[in-house]
């Protein structure tokens, strides 16, 4: 058997055959072939495979119940928003959809409309708001949406040794479908980069910085879930993005207000934010028929 043909490539290839399901032999199958093509085309070396095989490993010694090292090797190799792209079609209007991210927590604390979910967060007061609205324009009442975000010093609650929640949270809409809450000014941050992945990104000369963002799921019965961010304009690291989850729909203005009076009647004796963005579901209906 030629070791470096395609001989012992269809080899393995036909060692999947006995797999009693048809789904697992196939992507063991072109894995396999893309694999062992990707080796011929570089001219892998053996120093190189063991380098690898070194990467992988210390990424899974890394990886913890609070971080996933694997998760942030597959985001900033554009994998996991490939996968969003192939797994989340969407009919024209609908909001699209952006990477999970890995600070999602089951449970958050249930607030009403306006309310504060900051929770003594460090950050700058802000004021988001919109819509939960259909295809057609119409209100979609007592959608469940849940959010999540970093402080103003880039970290979620989940990496700070803190008793509660913070910037976290979900509600459902009025029947106009409106969804309102208090949290702080989203800010750029860096994703964790002291492992394997950030030795991955400083080889490659990039950046580990994700623009400002909010993070939304959004679901309803008889409508498609929707996980996505909203980005703020203008900010500096939306064209490198580390996770390549920018796109350009989810883009909504952050607007400073001096200290006064805000939209919902509060009134504040500091700079405050505030945010609109409208978020569009499609029913599954719609969506299966892409």
């Amino acid at each position: 058997m030629d070791l470096a043909g395609d001989e012992l490539t269809d080899a393995v290839v036909a060692s999947f055959d006995g797999s009693g399901d048809e789904r697992t032999k196939t992507v063991l199958s072109a894995l396999v072939r893309h694999l062992h093509a990707f080796a011929r085309e570089v001219e892998l070396t053996e120093e190189e495979w063991f380098a690898g095989i070194d990467f992988l490993t210390r990424t899974g010694h890394k990886s913890t119940g609070s971080r996933q090292e694997f998760v942030l090797l597959s985001d900033v190799l554009g994998l996991s928003m490939l996968t969003v792209g192939l797994g989340n079609k969407k009919p024209k209007g609908a909001t699209e959809s952006t990477v999970f991210g890995p600070f999602f927590v089951e449970g958050s604390p249930e607030i009403k409309l306006g309310d504060d979910l900051s929770n003594g967060a460090p950050g700058q007061p802000c004021l988001v708001t919109g819509r939960v609205l259909d295809l057609h324009g119409n209100p979609i009442r007592a959608a469940l949406v849940e959010t999540w975000q970093a402080d103003e010093d880039g970290f979620y609650d989940v990496q700070k040794d803190i008793d509660g929640p913070q910037n976290r949270g979900h509600l459902t809409t009025d029947a106009d479908g409106n969804y309102s809450f208090w949290a702080v000014r989203p800010v750029a941050y860096p994703i964790p980069d002291d492992g394997p992945v950030g030795e991955l990104l400083r080889a490659a000369g990039r950046g580990p910085m994700r623009p400002a963002h909010i993070h939304f799921m959004v679901t309803a019965p008889g409508f498609s879930r929707l996980i996505t961010h909203v980005f703020a304009a203008g900010d500096e690291h939306l064209h490198d993005d580390a996770v390549f989850g920018v796109k350009d729909s989810l883009i909504a203005e952050v607007t400073e207000h001096p200290a006064g009076t805000a939209p919902d009647g509060r009134v504040l004796d500091q700079p405050y934010s505030t945010v609109q963005y409208d978020l569009v579901l499609a029913t599954t209906e719609e969506t299966r028929s892409l």
